[in-house]
Order: C-alpha cells, then structure tokens, then sequence
C-alpha cells in the first residue's frame, strides 16, 4: 500500500482566485431552486431560512419555510404573535428553541431597527439568538455584503482544498477563520456569491461521507485529492444521536402540546413518553425551563 504523498504548499492568491471563478461559474447551472434565492426575497426570508436550516436538512425547510413566510411576512408580524404560537407553527424541524430566537430576533428589530431586518454585521450579531454565521450568511446572501460565511460545508471545502485533510476540526477555530478570510475576494459581489457557491458545492459535491471529485470542478486544485484523499486523522467526528434520547423526548412531548391547544394534564403528557418517566420528567422540566411549555396548576400549555 502506498502512503499518501506530502501535501503541496497552499494555494496562493492567483490559484485561490482561479478557485473562486470556477466554483461561481458552476454554481450558474449547479445551484438548487431553492425559494429564498428568488430576487423577490427580502432580508427577513433569508434570516427565517437560515435559522430554519441550522442542523436541518435544506430539503425539509422548504415548505415550513414558505407557512413561515406567509404567516408572518415580515419581522412586525411575528412579534406581534405570542411567542408560544412561532413554536407551534414549527412543527417538526426540531431544536425548537429557534422558533422562540427567531421571535426574540423579530421583537428587537421592531424595537431596534423600526421592524427591517438590520444590514450590518454587528447589528445583526446583537439580534438575540443570531450567532456569528447567522449573521454573515444574512449580511451577505440579503445584503451582498463582503462577509466570511463559514458553516460546515463550507469548512469541509476549505479544509480539503487548502489543507490537505478530509475533516475539519469539530469546532471551528481562529486558525479556520483567518483561512477562510484568505479565500474571500475583495470584491463584495465576487465574495457574496462564493459564499453562496462554496457552499453549495460542499453540500452536492464535496460531501462528508461520499464526495463527487470527478465531477467536482476545481478537483485539480484540492490538496487532499491530490495527495490519495489521506482518512481523518484527528479526533473522532461527532454523531449527533436522536433515539432514545432527551431531545427525541422533548420533541414527543412538544408535538402533543401543539395538537392540544388548550394544554394537557402533567401525567397525561409524561405518558406519552413511557419509555424512562425519569426522562420524561426530566424532558419536561427542560421544556419548562427553555420557555417552550408552560405550566399552570396541573395543566402544561404551549
């Protein structure tokens, strides 16, 4: 068996803009239809759209995102709903806790911004539950602003192209940022859509478990490729469980809350979690905890 080649230099910035320029070009004909790239949609589509999208497939945002849109088309409608009514409205998208950010977001940017979703970096971050790339991918995708939007496709691409690896860390580290700041070209328009592109090619091409190189469109220029596709190295990559646990407990409580509107029993509700009752207590007062339940006397409401 041979060992894998020695990783070449980093590319340098005429390589790294040859990279960009291919992968924009791709995205023309390779991007997905999804509905928050119409020209139509406004900078709240895209902040609802990438808070639904957090650990969810694109596939299953679709059409609660378009419901989402048409309930409360704008940043005034949802804050003016009880925040109890945005975590009935999100249904099966999970982490449910977004509904309540994307409530609180919606309710400083009345107060704040007089209801439009603010375009610069910082005013976005302030946004209660907007974390840093939240913040980039709106700035950049609504705004077109010059902005690195790092999520995990897009690690995975530059750690593959850049450094020679198959994974990235399982955090993102400064080491990461200043890599990622490299690529971004100086032109806000050029840096918005290779935002947009990079992305989408770690997500059709450039994938975790079965990447596309032949078809992927700068392969000539990848580190990892060019050096045998060497296996991760590092720490064992995070799985994110769901049977069995707390969270799948959380979620089968919340979903009987949202079919019975005026509330249930506490004992009715824990039976419907009747593999642990310890569990189901403990799933319940988490929901409690986190604002997504509420309680009065015996009765637990949305």
């Amino acid at each position: 068996m041979f060992a894998a080649r020695p990783a070449p230099a980093g590319p340098g910035p005429d390589e790294r803009a040859r990279v960009v320029a291919a992968v924009n070009d791709w995205f023309a004909d390779a991007a997905r239809p999804l509905p928050w790239r119409e020209p139509s949609t406004s900078p709240w589509g895209f902040l609802v759209s990438e808070v639904m999208a957090q650990q969810t497939p694109v596939a299953r945002v679709v059409e609660p995102w378009r419901a989402w849109l048409r309930r409360w088309p704008g940043p005034a409608d949802l804050a003016a709903s009880p925040a109890r009514e945005a975590v009935a409205a999100w249904g099966r998208l999970g982490y449910p806790r977004r509904a309540l950010r994307l409530h609180g977001a919606a309710t400083a940017i009345v107060e704040h911004h007089g209801g439009r979703v603010p375009a610069g970096l910082d005013e976005l971050r302030a946004l209660p539950g907007i974390g840093e790339y939240t913040a980039a991918a709106v700035a950049s995708f609504a705004f077109g602003a010059r902005a690195v939007v790092l999520d995990t496709n897009v690690r995975r691409v530059l750690t593959r192209l850049d450094r020679g690896r198959q994974y990235p860390a399982n955090s993102t580290t400064a080491a990461e940022r200043r890599m990622a700041a490299r690529w971004l070209p100086d032109d806000a328009a050029t840096a918005s859509r290779w935002a947009a592109s990079s992305m989408e090619l770690g997500a059709l091409v450039c994938t975790a478990t079965a990447p596309g190189c032949a078809g992927c469109p700068v392969a000539g220029h990848c580190r990892w490729s060019a050096t045998g596709r060497p296996a991760h190295e590092g720490p064992p990559r995070r799985r994110q469980a769901y049977a069995g646990t707390d969270r799948q407990a959380r979620g089968r409580l919340l979903e009987q809350l949202r079919s019975h509107e005026a509330g249930v029993e506490v004992e009715a509700l824990l039976g419907h979690w009747d593999a642990d009752e310890a569990q189901a207590r403990r799933a319940l007062a988490g929901l409690l905890a986190d604002g997504l339940a509420h309680r009065s006397g015996d009765l637990i409401t949305l």
